[in-house]
C-alpha cells in the first residue's frame, strides 16, 4: 500500500495487477463457453490500460458516440453501440467506427434501417423482458414499469425482422448468475420466436463475475445450454466486474471541525464531485483500515470541501485520531468513479495514475485549471 499513499492527492490509482487477475477470469469464461466478452466503458474508460483489457476481452461497448470513438481509436477490437435514442448526425459517425449497432425502438430502427443495412453493419434491438431482479432503487432498474429502455414483447406483434440480426438485454445490477438464469426464463418465454431467427444474443452487463462469491460454474452452463438451444452466439458485456476491487481513491484530511460532538474530517476529495454514486445509489464505499463508527476508538463523519451540505461520504471508526495531512484510500474506485466525476464548485479532478505490475506508481494524467475552464463558456 505504500505506492499507493506516495500519490499526490486527490488521485485515482488502478492496480494492473488487480485488473489482470479479473480479466484472466473473464477469459476463463470465454474459453470455457465460447461467448465474446465486451468491456462496457460506461463504468470503466481508463484506455491508459485498453491494451492489456485488449490481450483478454473481445472488444467494447458504448452508450455514445465519444465512448464509441474511443473504443474504435484506443481498443480497436469489436466495437459495439447502444443508445436510447440516435440523432442523425452521431449515426453517420458510429457507423464508421461500430460493427455493432443496437436500436432501443422499432422506430429508431426503421428511421436509420435502409442506412445501417447498406453498411453491413450487424445491427440489433434491445428488449424489455420486464422481469425484475434486482432489490434496491429503481433508478438503476430497466426493468421497472414504464421503463424506456428496450423493447417489450407486445411491441413484436407483426414487425418485419429482416435485417436484425441480434437480441440485446440489459436487466442486471451487480449481481449473481441466479439473477441471470431468472431473466433468461422471461426472455425465452416471451421472445422465443424471435431468438430462432437471430445470429447472436447479448446478455448486457450486472454480472458480478469477478467477486468472490460469484457462481461462474453457473454462468458456463447457462451460456452453454442457450447457444446449444438457440444456435447463436452469446456476448456478455460487463463493466464493473472488468476492474471491481481493483482501484483507489486516495485523499488526504484537510481539517477536522467538531460540531455537537460530530468530528467532520474534511477532505481534498469529495463525494459529489469525484464518486457520485455515494450519493445517488447511495453506498458508503469502503476505507482501507477503518470501521463502522463506533467500533474503533476514533469517530469521524468523512465530507468533501464543495459548498454542498450534503458532500458526506459517511461515518468511519479509526484506531487512531486523524490529523491534518492524514491519507485516507477509498477502495473499488476503479469502476462508475473517473467517468463521472464533474468540477462543482470548480474542484480540480483528481490525478489519474497506475500501479504498475512491479509496484511503480505512474502518473498518467494530471489535471488543472484549463481542465475547469476549457468546459465553460
Amino acid at each position: 500500500m505504500e505506492p499507493v499513499l506516495s500519490a499526490k492527492t486527490p488521485a485515482f490509482v488502478v492496480s494492473e495487477v488487480l485488473l489482470r487477475k479479473n480479466l484472466q477470469r473473464l477469459e476463463y469464461v470465454r474459453k470455457q463457453t465460447g461467448c465474446k466478452i465486451l468491456l462496457a466503458q460506461k463504468a470503466f474508460s481508463m484506455f491508459h490500460f485498453y491494451p492489456l483489457v485488449a490481450d483478454y476481452l473481445d472488444g467494447c461497448t458504448a452508450s455514445g458516440l465519444y465512448e464509441a470513438r474511443l473504443g474504435f481509436e484506443e481498443l480497436g477490437k469489436e466495437n459495439h453501440v447502444f443508445s436510447p435514442a440516435y440523432t442523425s448526425q452521431e449515426f453517420d459517425a458510429l457507423l464508421e467506427m461500430c460493427d455493432h449497432l443496437i436500436f432501443n425502438s422499432f422506430s429508431q430502427w426503421q428511421q436509420f434501417r435502409e442506412a445501417a443495412v447498406r453498411s453491413g453493419k450487424s445491427c440489433g434491438l434491445r428488449i424489455n423482458p420486464e422481469c425484475s431482479t434486482q432489490i434496491g432503487p429503481a433508478i438503476y432498474d430497466p426493468c421497472s414499469a414504464g421503463s424506456r429502455l428496450g423493447i417489450t414483447a407486445d411491441q413484436f406483434d407483426g414487425q418485419d425482422l429482416s435485417g436484425i440480426d441480434g437480441l440485446h438485454f440489459h436487466t442486471l445490477c451487480e449481481q449473481n448468475a441466479d439473477a441471470l438464469v431468472r431473466t433468461l426464463e422471461a426472455v425465452e418465454h416471451k421472445f422465443s420466436r424471435c431468438l430462432k431467427q437471430m445470429k447472436w444474443v447479448n446478455f448486457g452487463g450486472g454480472h458480478h463475475i469477478t467477486r468472490a462469491d460469484y457462481d461462474i460454474e453457473l454462468l458456463i452452463k447457462t451460456i452453454h445450454t442457450f447457444k446449444e438451444t438457440y444456435d447463436v452466439e452469446v456476448y456478455l458485456e460487463p463493466g464493473e466486474a472488468v476492474a471491481l476491487n481493483a482501484g483507489f481513491l486516495v485523499s488526504t484530511v484537510v481539517d477536522i471541525v467538531t460540531t455537537h460532538g460530530v468530528q467532520n474530517a474534511i477532505l481534498d476529495t469529495s463525494a459529489t464531485c469525484h464518486m457520485p454514486d455515494v450519493l445517488e445509489m447511495p453506498y458508503r464505499p469502503t476505507v482501507i483500515g477503518s470501521g463502522k463508527a463506533g467500533e474503533k476508538a476514533n469517530t469521524y463523519r468523512l465530507g468533501g470541501p464543495t459548498c454542498l451540505a450534503g458532500d458526506i461520504i459517511g461515518d468511519y471508526s479509526f484506531d487512531l485520531p486523524l490529523e491534518r495531512g492524514t491519507k485516507i484510500v477509498f477502495c473499488d474506485m476503479a469502476i462508475y468513479s473517473m467517468v463521472k466525476t464533474n468540477t462543482f464548485n470548480g474542484m480540480p479532478l483528481p490525478s489519474i495514475y497506475a500501479l504498475t505490475a512491479s509496484g511503480q506508481l505512474e502518473l498518467v494524467r494530471a489535471f488543472d485549471y484549463r481542465d475547469f475552464k476549457n468546459r465553460l463558456s
